[in-house]
Order: structure tokens, then sequence, then C-alpha cells
């Protein structure tokens, strides 16, 4: 399997800590290629995509997840959402753009705001999480995320390249084990915060280039790791003809009838992928003749 698009999970057999590492190239490109967005907003897109991806894999669940930051700054709202088989999309809305033309910082870009997470699986209910992005870096919101709501200490790096269109990201977390004393409970914290360490050693240009075990024997070489089957991530849009008409199938059929009397036609154009789709009366009869029933 190719190095790009990729997510890792390990283990440390001695430790009670688990490992990701995701590297991502393809996926990226086909969220940032189609839109015009200043190189902040796309370095910022980058590291929420990695870092939706990281989250993803810490949960045990089939179904879908949404990150979503919201602001007051120049950028409006960005979101990522993709399911447990790491098929992503993400979009940003800009409001200002001159603005966000200069805006680097998390802060600078997105203001006062909030992070939300919203994870649907396909049994049982849906449930949100929400935390203030108050933090210097985007990765540090997502360790507070996880401090906050699951109690477990976690780490999270994120990196984001504009020159080779690549993103990554990495995260340490520990898994609470053993009798519960505070001896058991010291020892884990102490191994906790030496990985954490270890991982923050890691170079920009390492996690681009290296591959996972490669990369993994660098940062924990005098570590036992037990690395796990990687996983495919990509890119999918999930916008449709089928979609796009039940949407359609919302409007009132005379409302219907007078865009088509005036345009000879309706178009919607996907917000993520940009794909617009067409439809014109022969499509658009049964919508026309609902009401008259």
């Amino acid at each position: 399997m190719s190095k790009t698009d990729v997510l890792n999970r390990y283990l440390f057999n001695d430790r009670h800590v688990r490992g990701e590492l995701v590297q991502l190239s393809q996926s990226y490109q086909s969220i940032i290629n189609n839109h015009n967005y200043p190189l902040g907003v796309r370095l910022l897109l980058g590291e929420l995509l990695a870092a939706t991806c990281l989250l993803t894999a810490t949960l045990k669940f089939e179904g879908e997840i949404t990150v979503q930051l919201q602001g007051d700054g120049p950028v409006g709202y960005m979101s990522v959402n993709g399911d447990n088989n790491q098929k992503l999309r993400g979009i940003a809305k800009v409001v200002e753009v001159e603005t966000a033309n200069i805006a680097h910082s998390l802060k600078e870009l997105m203001g006062k705001g909030n992070m939300i997470i919203t994870v649907k699986p396909e049994k049982g209910e849906a449930y949100q999480g929400v935390v203030a992005l108050d933090q210097p870096t985007l990765a540090q919101c997502f360790s507070q995320y996880f401090e906050i709501s699951a109690q477990i200490p976690t780490q999270v790096w994120l990196f984001s390249d504009d020159e080779k269109q690549q993103v990554a990201g990495s995260l340490v977390q520990l898994l609470p084990d053993g009798d519960g004393s505070n001896e058991n409970k010291a020892q884990q914290q102490d191994d906790f915060q030496h990985l954490a360490q270890l991982t923050n050693t890691i170079k920009a240009d390492e996690i681009f280039s290296l591959e996972a075990e490669a990369l993994l024997y660098r940062l924990y070489h005098q570590e036992k790791v037990s690395l796990f089957e990687p996983q495919a991530v990509s890119y999918q849009c999930g916008c449709s003809n089928e979609k796009c008409l039940s949407a359609i199938a919302q409007i009132e059929g005379d409302e219907i009838e007078k865009i088509l009397a005036e345009q000879g036609k309706i178009s919607m154009t996907c917000d993520y992928c940009l794909t617009t789709y067409d439809f014109f009366n022969e499509q658009l009869k049964s919508f026309i003749s609902k009401d008259s029933h």
C-alpha cells in the first residue's frame, strides 16, 4: 500500500498506550483543488482533515462523524465529515477573503469560536461534543477535547505542507488499565508522558517522507511497538443525482414550474466538489404534477 492516504494504528506493548499516524495527499488535494482557498485556510483545512481521521480511528463505531469549526473570524466555518471506513470530504466557508488572505493562526482565521464534533452511529443514539477554540493550535484543541469529553490523556500533532499538498497527524493516548491503585495510575501517566515526549520530536519532513514503519522506528526504537494492518483513507463527496432530486422533491410543484419557465432547468451545485447537476422538464414532470392530485 502506498504511504500516502493511509492511517496506521499501533500499540506500545509494555506501556498501556496506543498511537495513530495518518499521512494524506490525494484525499487532501481532492478537497482543496476545486476551491480557491487562501493559504491559511488550506493549511487549517488540511489539519482538520488529518485530525478527523485520527479522531474517527479512536472510536469503536460504524457510522458517520462531522467535525465543524465555527467562529466569528474571516472563516465562518470549516467542516470535515466522514465515516468509520475513512471516506472523507471537507469544506470551508470564507466570509472575509482579504483578511483570510493574510491570516495564518487558528485564532486569526476562526476568531472566537467552537469545535463541534457530531457522531452518528448506524445503531444507537447520535451524540455531540463541543469544545472552545481557545488553544493556540488546532492540535491542542483536539487534545483538550479528549481531556474534557473522554477524560483520557491524549496528545495530538498535526502537520500541513502547502507546497507538497500533504497533511499528516499523530496521536498518543493512554489506555487506562490495571488495578486502579495510585501507584499504577502514576506509572501509566509517566509512560504516557514519556511517549508523548518522544512523539514530540517528529519533524514535518519525516512525517511527509517516511513510511509508518521507518518513522515509528525513528521515534520509538527502544520501545516494543505492535503495528496493525493499515487502513486506506479516501475522498468521497457523496453527492448524487438522487440526493439532488430528493431536495427538489421538497419544493412546491408550482414553484418548480416557475423556475423551469424562467430558466429552462433547475441547477444544483454541490458545495463540496462543485459538481453541477442540471434537471429539465422531462425529469421533473412527476414533481410538478404532485400538487395537482
